[in-house]
């Protein structure tokens, strides 16, 4: 399996792109009928919850920029 790529969109969803599956809290998986790219809402506006349907238009905002996370904490 090759690698996973999620893109942090400006002012919109997570585009996830590659071999995934999405699996919700109580562990039903979702039937993505084989698709390889989607997006996930970040916005909460979405009535297609944890997807994408484009309901952030005009109301969210959220400038993506990339940066390096601290190193993990050891136990």
């Amino acid at each position: 399996m090759g690698k996973t790529k999620l893109v942090i969109n400006n002012n919109g969803s997570i585009k996830i792109d590659g071999e995934f599956e999405i699996v919700a809290a109580n562990g039903t998986v979702y039937g993505l009928e084989g698709r390889t790219t989607l997006g996930l809402c970040r916005c909460g506006l979405s009535a297609n919850k944890p997807f994408c349907d484009g309901s952030h238009r005009n109301g969210f905002e959220h400038e993506s920029v990339a940066f390096n996370l601290p190193p993990m904490k050891t136990k």
